[in-house]
């Protein structure tokens, strides 16, 4: 069996985790899932930053190179001065040495790999599938990085028995174990920038046919 990996997200499906109670983000291309830490500091001002990010991109916080926070030398005090654009937020030093600072917390929350849940699409796309035995069509945003399992586990919800199916592309059967690209189900995207045209104006369709494998009950 092959090792299972981390899940993709779109950044449409990180947007819909935007409260306390379900408070998502992503940097440097990856997913995490800051609940737990927004409930353990319930109440606590230097959440309200977070709790303000949250189901965003905060990539712009962080250094690409280092994976830290970004950081420059304050020329009036000489200390080291982290970029907060929305306030000072949970383990981050103030901005002066406080003798009552508890850093006691041990590995800051955005080192914590504990509340990282998967890697943020670098670039989705849309396809239409379209259910030859109902004439059902629908329309998913996926990540292009996935496989084929991973795209018909995301239309699950709209057919719970999408894997007694056979998936094709302009009639020929889809490599599941494979993306869309590798397929030859090309994102044209850039094709139509080029022309100055409207990318929705076309989809790609993958048409599902039913294995009649039943057997005897």
């Amino acid at each position: 069996m092959a090792p299972s990996r981390p899940l993709f997200f779109t950044p449409r499906e990180v947007s819909r985790h935007s409260t306390l109670d379900d408070l998502w983000v992503s940097y440097l291309g990856r997913v995490y899932d800051l609940t737990p830490l927004a409930k353990e500091h319930k109440g606590d001002i230097l959440l309200k930053p977070i709790i303000e990010a949250a189901g965003k991109d905060i990539s712009h916080w962080f250094s690409a190179k280092t994976g830290d926070i970004k950081t420059h030398i304050d020329p009036q005090t000489g200390c080291i001065k982290y970029f907060t654009p929305q306030g000072r937020f949970l383990h981050v030093p103030p901005s002066c040495p406080h003798s009552d600072w508890d850093n006691s917390f041990g590995r800051p929350w955005w080192r914590d790999t504990l509340y990282q849940i998967g890697i943020l699409s670098s670039k989705t796309r849309f396809i239409r599938i379209i259910n030859t035995l109902t004439s059902q069509e629908h329309t998913l945003e996926v990540c292009s990085e996935e496989t084929m399992w991973e795209i018909l586990h995301r239309y699950l919800p709209y057919n719970a028995h999408a894997a007694s199916y056979t998936w094709k592309f302009c009639g020929i059967p889809l490599n599941m174990d494979v993306t869309l690209e590798e397929n030859g189900i090309q994102d044209e995207d850039e094709d139509f920038n080029e022309l100055n045209m409207d990318s929705d104006l076309y989809t790609s369709c993958i048409h599902l046919y039913f294995n009649d494998d039943l057997t005897e009950m």
